[in-house]
């Protein structure tokens, strides 16, 4: 996968790459369509990331994972800060997070 400019081109791009699903951080997994998928951290796989820095602020900073689920034939995104590691997760879904650092784009 290529790198980035901004947020919204990488969540545009991924989309077309069939990466469709809209992921929500909950406490011990992760979430789509309202609740119906509940996956949990040893039912997906992180596939890529890419972290975004705010030209200004760094309260602007954001992480874009490119994630699948073969349990659930699901492919979806999720957005978060950096301060994902700061909330109340159970340690499984924090190591998941944690281990996919890379450079700034």
């Amino acid at each position: 996968m290529e790198a980035f400019d901004t947020l919204l081109e990488g969540i545009n791009e991924l989309k077309k790459q069939g990466y469709t699903e809209d992921f929500n951080l909950k406490q011990n997994c992760l979430e789509c369509r309202n609740g119906e998928y509940k996956v949990f951290h040893d039912e997906f796989e992180i596939d890529n990331y890419f972290r975004f820095e705010g030209d200004s602020n760094p309260d602007d900073s954001s992480i874009l994972y490119a994630i699948s689920s073969d349990k659930y034939q699901l492919k979806g995104i999720m957005v978060n800060s950096y301060g994902i590691y700061s909330e109340e997760i159970a340690d499984e879904m924090l190591d998941k997070l944690k281990t996919h650092k890379k450079t700034s784009l």
